[in-house]
């Protein structure tokens, strides 16, 4: 008891002293005082992700049409403005694109940048919608564990690097993601529409392939920054590299399911599975059209025979 006393005060003294080297100028912003808030939020998400499918269980699967259409529409809207403001932000301040320390100072271009930042980081609070969609949906072999893996902890984590490192190096990842993400935000917001705009998605492979090169782009811009010395924190850079390299196996693992260790004819159809907003290699390996119509045929007959 002694030894778990001494280990939650050393904590909560390192908090306290981490505090004091954070960015003052994001203090006053919403959900920045406490992490209170983004903990609550991912708790409430986990939680769902057990009661959910309990609930749906038995019921009827919502449908959802125009939730969707209007929901991957306005992440498309949200991630090009993210995108935008990164680029066009860091191009007025001067950055560079392979070096590039925080300023925490005041200057228009940097609270920008660190605004563009902070709505990045809530756009992943956001997101945790694309998994209530799935659920409400009865779409529950799309909530794998890289689903929520990535859901889960991209929220907090970009919680932690907008209350120390909001500019900076930082600008790099998430300008490349939220590139990526308007596409795949179109893709199902097209894909939403239904079968007549779904026999044009032939893209979905590619949304997966693009991500995993992005996770090699990052790995190599913090391996790089940390090889020259790069005055940007250590420590942002090898948790970076080292969740980047988790992301590259699950998202490896599941291209070489979806894609790769099937037959052809099966690839084919798993191309058109119609899922919701959030990129084709966190929905985890699902089922195709024909195989959800053929297991609800055979629940359908078999709740018959047991009437009858």
């Amino acid at each position: 008891m002694e030894v778990v006393t001494h280990w939650i005060n050393d904590t909560v003294d390192f908090y306290k002293w981490s505090l004091t080297i954070s960015d003052k100028r994001v203090e006053t912003w919403p959900m920045m005082s406490s992490p209170w808030p983004t903990l609550a939020i991912s708790q409430l998400y986990l939680i769902f992700l057990w009661v959910g499918p309990r609930y749906m269980q038995h019921r009827e699967p919502f449908q959802l049409r125009k939730t969707l259409i209007t929901y991957n529409f306005s992440m498309v809207l949200l991630n090009f403005y993210i995108c935008k403001e990164l680029f066009l932000g860091s191009r007025a301040a001067g950055y560079s694109y392979l070096c590039q320390p925080v300023t925490y100072s005041d200057d228009v271009n940097e609270l920008r940048i660190a605004s563009a930042l902070w709505w990045y980081y809530i756009s992943k609070g956001v997101e945790y919608l694309d998994t209530v969609f799935f659920i409400l949906r009865r779409k529950f072999n799309q909530v794998s564990f890289l689903h929520v893996y990535h859901h889960c902890t991209m929220f907090i984590l970009w919680w932690i690097g907008i209350k120390w490192v909001p500019g900076g190096q930082s600008f790099f990842g998430a300008g490349v993601n939220s590139g990526i993400h308007v596409l795949m935000y179109l893709y199902y917001g097209l894909a939403a529409f239904g079968p007549s705009i779904q026999k044009y998605l032939w893209w979905k492979k590619y949304l997966t392939i693009i991500q995993m090169i992005q996770f090699h782009v990052t790995i190599g811009h913090a391996a790089y920054s940390l090889y020259t010395g790069c005055p940007f924190p250590s420590w942002m850079q090898w948790a970076l590299i080292c969740y980047a390299i988790t992301f590259i196996i699950l998202f490896g693992n599941f291209y070489y399911q979806t894609y790769r260790h099937k037959p052809r004819h099966t690839t084919t159809k798993a191309a058109k599975t119609v899922t919701n907003g959030v990129s084709a290699a966190t929905n985890g390996v699902g089922k195709t059209l024909d195989e959800s119509l053929e297991e609800n045929g055979k629940k359908h007959k078999k709740g018959r025979a047991k009437r009858d």
